[in-house]
């Protein structure tokens, strides 16, 4: 098996949506404009997505308030630094910025909802396409 989606209730799920393609890079694979608001995004491999939306049936998690090991997005980035600045620029904030002796660097930021966002940047890539793109077959 191999994972399609992994889903989110959230406060604002079409401004969110909005955020992370213009952001994030993701993009807009099924969105309903009347509630719940469901909205598929995907990253841009074609293969991991993520949804969101706003379902009264149950309560919009406290995201602001969660500790980010409780949950969070990763993101893999080439420049965790760059892409820092331009999401702080664009309204996220910096919870954390680690640089590792093996030369990974990780920086947990928040979205404009409180939600926590992590840039990736490691020294050997975990995923096969990253590897690839890399060039570490």
């Amino acid at each position: 098996m191999k994972l399609e989606h992994f889903a989110l209730n959230v406060e604002e799920p079409l401004a969110m949506a909005d955020w992370y393609v213009e952001h994030l890079e993701l993009k807009v694979v099924k969105q309903l404009q009347d509630p719940p608001y469901m909205t598929f995004l995907a990253d841009n491999s074609d293969r991991i997505m993520i949804e969101i939306y706003r379902n009264p049936a149950d309560e919009v998690p406290l995201y602001r308030e969660m500790n980010p090991l409780l949950v969070h997005l990763a993101f893999v980035s080439e420049d965790p630094a760059h892409d820092r600045a331009r999401l702080e620029k664009a309204g996220a904030s910096v919870v954390s910025d680690q640089q590792y002796e093996d030369g990974s660097h990780l920086v947990m930021l928040r979205d404009p909802w409180g939600l926590s966002l992590q840039l990736c940047k490691r020294s050997t890539p975990m995923l096969a396409e990253t590897e690839r793109k890399a060039g570490n077959q």
